[in-house]
C-alpha cells in the first residue's frame, strides 16, 4: 500500500505553515525562510524501508524508515525526537515525539494528489502537493 506515495511530489499549497512552525517552536528567522520555500519530497520504496527526500533551496533533509519501528531523529529544525511512521487505512502516518511533546504528519492520496496534514496541539497545516511526471 504504501507503494502508492513513490514519486516525485512538489509542493503547489501550504495552509497555516507558519502557525505550526510557531507551535512546534522554530525561530522567526527559521520561519520566515522555511514559509518562502516551494519543496519537493521524493518518497522511494526499497524492500520494507521507505526513503523520505525533502529537497528545497533553503535545506535538504532524508529520512529512512520501516513501518512501526521507532527511530531517534533530527528534524529540519534541528528537534531530536522519537519518530514512528505507520501505515493506517490507506495513510502513512507520522509521529514525533520530544521534550514532552507531540506532533503528528499525515500524507494521504487525494485525487491523484498528496495531502501532508500537520498538527500540534490546536494547530493544524495542509500542504498540498502535485506528482511531477
Amino acid at each position: 500500500m504504501a507503494d502508492a506515495f513513490a514519486g516525485t511530489w512538489k509542493l503547489v499549497d501550504s495552509k497555516n505553515f507558519d502557525d505550526y512552525m510557531k507551535s512546534i517552536g522554530v525561530g522567526f528567522a527559521t520561519r520566515q525562510v522555511a514559509s518562502m520555500t516551494k519543496p519537493t519530497t521524493i518518497i522511494e520504496i526499497n524492500g520494507d524501508t521507505i526513503i523520505l527526500k525533502t529537497q528545497s533551496t533553503f535545506k535538504n533533509t532524508e529520512i529512512s524508515f520501516k513501518l512501526g519501528v521507532e527511530l531517534d531523529k533530527t528534524t529540519a529544525d534541528d528537534r531530536k525526537v522519537k519518530s514512528t511512521v505507520t501505515l493506517d487505512g490507506g495513510k502513512l502516518v507520522h509521529v514525533q515525539k520530544w521534550d514532552g511533546q507531540e506532533t503528528k504528519l499525515v500524507r494521504e492520496l487525494v485525487d491523484g494528489k498528496l495531502i501532508l496534514t500537520l498538527t500540534h496541539n490546536n494547530v493544524v497545516c495542509t500542504r498540498t502537493y502535485e506528482k511531477e511526471a
